[in-house]
């Protein structure tokens, strides 16, 4: 799209064809005396906002001896052509979301909200930007921390608070702070979530009764929690551990269009309120309701040790961090512990072959089973999974290793199923809608499945990868290649396996001169379509490409052209085409010929070493 019209020339021949004829509309008047001010004075930026420059006062003739003021006009015109970008942008903000609309709507995101945030400015904006995503479609369950407000309200009572580890020590002035604490803060949330948005803009587009509902906002005993008793001799009093989640109950109000507030507290069988601690709670339920994302609003960011943001890890990645700082770290200790009990865990049961876990209805091909203090197998029949992490006490309140903690929790809740744990800094104005309805979002996203079982080619995939291209060959949608073809291109192509089998392929033929690369050969086996395999392959492709430099892709196709256009390629010229490739083109197949301009890659997802 052209978004200055005085700005458009005539089309290269490398320029798509669905853009080539452009509206030729004009915002400006005719008069030379409006374009040259407006143009030269008023237009700083088309996109991006207009700035107005200080045009001087001048009074002059129309030409039919009417004196006008052209600083007023001038000023005039460029409201409305400001208004104007203000409109391109609001629709071309929504067109671009609208992939994250369908992806996130209908999802369970569990959001946990840093104790420091809640007792912060910031809290209001992240409470609307929640209704608001509620609106869309998106299920919420809240998990508000309190040990800020504990602390204080201890103080104010002059008591101290005690921590042990990653717990608090509650004694009877810390549980009757830590109801008061939980009490204030569920009413405050429940308050500002239920009005939903104002009504003021809206009444034009007539009158619904629906309006003024409001937001429903859910509560109750859904955590059922256990004395964590004496350990190595230290009694932590009424200080709980998660025993269960109760899913059937959440899911039912989740269903009924309510938005799920989940207080720390716990209730015992024995009819006891224990004070549990948040991140375990949260991270129990995230793993306990198969939810899609995991979310931790914290109070600051996740800095590499050149103080940038990462803002992408592997499950991979994260546990070697946090390995290499267990000996630092009390909590990267206990979370090195719980995960070598799961690989315990693991081993024990793949010696029996005949039984599957599942958890949430989704096949695990691992089975979770983390021992007590960090989650535990308490052996009464409940799945090990509704466990969660816990992390705190004087090491977080330190910060001594920076927010390595949650980084701890965020691996945990990956390993048990979860697959995206997203930590968004909390001062950052509108973090939820940026991390959620951009590519590259603006916090750090930890992910079990990105790339799982996507690596280079190797000579023994020879065989799998013609057996996968072989189906499409003979429909005529991919051209032959001979076993010495394939051989040849072999180092370019990419591969996915699962369970030991190839199930899909493509290549990325690089032309660096050109700074463009092919996409050629995806192909993924029949009784995996549908899962978005292509998907994940050109997802690859593109983060590849653009990390070896290159800024567009292109292709040739003859009966996949619609799958491509849809994920954003358009039609081109053969001029597009580097030459060198051109010159290898059958003609006779009639191919067309697609391209896409890629964006610079700044998701900090890293990639293997390919084409180096």
């Amino acid at each position: 799209m052209i978004l200055n019209p005085m700005a458009a020339s005539s089309p290269s021949p490398c320029t798509p064809i669905q853009n080539i004829h452009h509206r030729s509309e004009s915002m400006f008047f005719p008069c030379s005396i409006w374009s040259s001010t407006i143009s030269k004075r008023l237009l700083i930026k088309r996109f991006g906002g207009i700035q107005l420059g200080k045009a001087s006062p001048y009074e002059g003739d129309d030409g039919f001896g009417n004196r006008i003021n052209v600083l007023r006009e001038t000023e005039s015109a460029g409201i409305e052509v400001s208004n104007a970008v203000k409109d391109e942008l609001f629709v071309g903000f929504f067109r671009e979301a609208w992939p994250y609309f369908l992806a996130h709507r209908g999802s369970t995101f569990v959001v946990l909200i840093s104790a420091e945030i809640v007792d912060s400015a910031h809290l209001d904006p992240i409470l609307m930007d929640i209704s608001l995503l509620h609106g869309l479609g998106i299920k919420f369950v809240l998990v508000p921390g309190t040990h800020v407000q504990i602390d204080t309200l201890l103080a104010e009572r002059g008591c101290e608070a005690k921590y042990v580890g990653s717990y608090r020590i509650t004694d009877s002035d810390s549980l009757n702070a830590a109801m008061d604490a939980a009490g204030r803060i569920h009413s405050m949330i429940e308050a500002k979530i239920s009005p939903g948005p104002s009504l003021s803009g809206i009444r034009r587009h007539g009158d619904s009764s629906r309006w003024y509902d409001g937001v429903s906002v859910a509560s109750g005993n859904f955590l059922a929690a256990k004395r964590r008793g004496v350990v190595e001799g230290i009694d932590y009093a009424s200080t709980g551990e998660v025993k269960k989640i109760d899913v059937s109950r959440i899911r039912e109000r989740l269903d009924q269009d309510c938005i799920v507030l989940l207080s720390n507290l716990g209730y015992s069988s024995s009819g006891e309120v224990l004070n549990c601690n948040t991140y375990e709670v949260a991270t129990a339920c995230a793993l306990a309701l198969g939810a899609e994302k995991l979310v931790c609003i914290i109070d600051g960011p996740i800095l590499d040790e050149n103080g940038r943001l990462i803002r992408f890890l592997t499950l991979e990645d994260a546990d070697m961090l946090i390995r290499k700082r267990a000996k630092q770290s009390e909590t990267a200790a206990n979370y090195v512990k719980a995960v070598a009990q799961e690989d315990l865990a693991c081993v024990a049961s793949d010696t029996s072959k005949d039984m599957a876990s599942f958890l949430n209805g989704k096949a695990l091909t691992k089975a979770p089973n983390f021992q007590n203090g960090v989650g535990f197998d308490n052996g009464n029949g409940l799945w090990s999974t509704e466990q969660g992490f816990a992390i705190g006490g004087q090491e977080r309140l330190s910060r001594l290793n920076g927010y390595l903690s949650e980084l701890a929790a965020a691996a945990f809740v990956c390993r048990g199923g979860v697959q995206r744990v997203h930590l968004l800094y909390g001062t950052i104005g509108g973090v939820l809608l940026k991390e959620l309805f951009q590519r590259d979002g603006v916090g750090t996203m930890v992910a079990s499945d990105l790339y799982e079982g996507m690596r280079l080619a190797r000579i023994t995939d020879l065989h799998g990868i013609k057996q996968l291209l072989i189906p499409l060959e003979e429909s005529g949608t991919l051209i032959r290649r001979t076993q010495e073809e394939l051989l040849q291109a072999l180092d370019f192509f990419i591969v996915v396996e699962r369970e030991g089998q190839l199930i899909a392929c493509a290549a990325l033929f690089p032309y660096f001169k050109e700074k463009c690369g092919e996409v050629a050969a995806i192909a993924v086996s029949p009784e995996c379509r549908g899962q978005g395999q292509g998907d994940k392959l050109l997802d690859y492709i593109e983060n590849k490409a653009s990390s070896l430099g290159l800024e567009m892709l292109f292709l040739l196709t003859t009966r996949t052209a619609d799958w491509f256009v849809r994920r954003g390629f358009s039609e081109c010229s053969i001029e597009c085409i580097p030459e060198e490739r051109r010159k290898k083109i059958n003609i006779s197949r009639r191919s067309k010929y697609y391209m896409k301009k890629l964006l610079p890659d700044t998701s900090g997802i890293r990639l293997d070493s390919a084409f180096a």
